[in-house]
């Protein structure tokens, strides 16, 4: 898909595209580059929901990658993931290299019967490829009545506090929590490095600067270069704060799962190499098991206290989901192509 970066930058003519046409031609590009129609379906699902949030850098953006892969053998073409529930709580998939997407559906209702019959469960996905969104996965625990807590990690990123290599990844975080009606009362995914790696390369492609205090040089010196940024480092969100919920992160989606420390994450998008081999870690909790009702009256309570001030809401309070998005004429034209299996 190239131009696919460039096209983010607005500068193109735009199309406004169904989300089932979207879907639908995406599990058609992915079941041309061989994947397995089950597996072809649930990635397709999760850049349908991408681009219904805007969420670009998660959406058609990352299609073109995916396919090289398949067809590389990188990723595998049809994966079974092994579901082991080896102790009540606790709720393991191996992934077997494939898309993660595939892998915490076939491990997901045992994570929630866990969670029902224990009050809280531990779900790991290992070694699996990149589970792109994050959020994409907490909020499916939010609309079965489960608040959840996931972490993530990936390519080596962010170096520490007052380093100048790369250490960590973005290592993002979410949390998805349910209104008690099966819809999801707010929500949040955001890396804990300052900024995520998509914002560089997208300013990069755009030729523009980005903001002091994103990122540094290979020497450890802010910059304002995103290209200078790319052969440094990110920094972390809030300094030392920030670090230390991604060194949290770390231990959650490597030690926790066996599956790569950022350090040795090879790069993501690269079309051939070794599997990403990564990991995720869920918390998931019932509320019933816990404060019960009085969970959801807490939480209206927050909400209403939230809402007295003008402007302020709970993050990622869920809005209509649009029938449709805007998607620039070139990324849809090179979709569409990937359909055809023309690579």
């Amino acid at each position: 898909m190239s131009g696919a970066i460039a096209s983010l930058r607005g500068e193109h003519t735009v199309a406004h595209v169904a989300l089932d046409e979207i879907e639908a031609v995406t599990k058609a590009a992915l079941e041309a580059s061989g994947a397995d129609s089950t597996v072809a379906g649930e990635v397709a699902h999760a850049v349908r929901v991408a681009e219904s949030k805007g969420n670009k850098i998660c959406g058609l953006y990352y299609l073109d990658s995916y396919c090289k892969q398949l067809e590389s053998g990188r990723i595998p073409v049809d994966p079974t993931p092994v579901v082991h529930v080896d102790r009540p709580g606790a709720v393991r998939v191996d992934a077997k290299f494939g898309f993660a997407q595939t892998a915490f559906a076939a491990g997901l209702p045992a994570a929630l019967d866990a969670a029902r019959a224990n009050g809280i469960c531990g779900f790991s996905i290992e070694h699996s490829h990149t589970c792109t969104s994050l959020g994409y996965f907490t909020e499916q625990f939010a609309h079965e009545g489960m608040l959840a807590i996931g972490a993530t990690n990936a390519t080596p990123r962010v170096a520490p506090p007052g380093g100048s290599s790369p250490l960590l990844g973005t290592n993002p975080i979410a949390m998805a929590v349910p209104d008690g009606n099966g819809g999801v009362a707010f929500q949040f995914d955001f890396s804990t490095s300052a900024v995520a790696l998509g914002k560089i390369t997208m300013a990069a492609a755009a030729g523009e600067q980005i903001p002091l205090g994103w990122a540094v040089d290979s020497d450890g010196e802010p910059t304002t270069d995103p290209h200078a940024a790319l052969q440094g480092s990110l920094v972390s969100a809030g300094g030392y704060k920030g670090y230390g919920i991604g060194l949290m992160v770390e231990i959650l989606a490597s030690a926790l799962t066996g599956s790569n420390r950022s350090v040795d994450v090879p790069p993501l998008k690269a079309p051939e190499g070794p599997p990403h081999d990564l990991g995720q870690f869920y918390i998931v909790i019932d509320p019933s098991a816990y404060a019960d009702q009085a969970f959801y009256a807490h939480l209206e309570s927050l909400a209403r206290s939230i809402a007295d001030q003008p402007g302020t809401r709970l993050p990622g309070q869920e809005s209509s989901t649009p029938d449709g998005v805007d998607v620039e004429d070139d990324v849809w034209a090179a979709v569409k192509q990937l359909a055809d299996g023309e690579s």
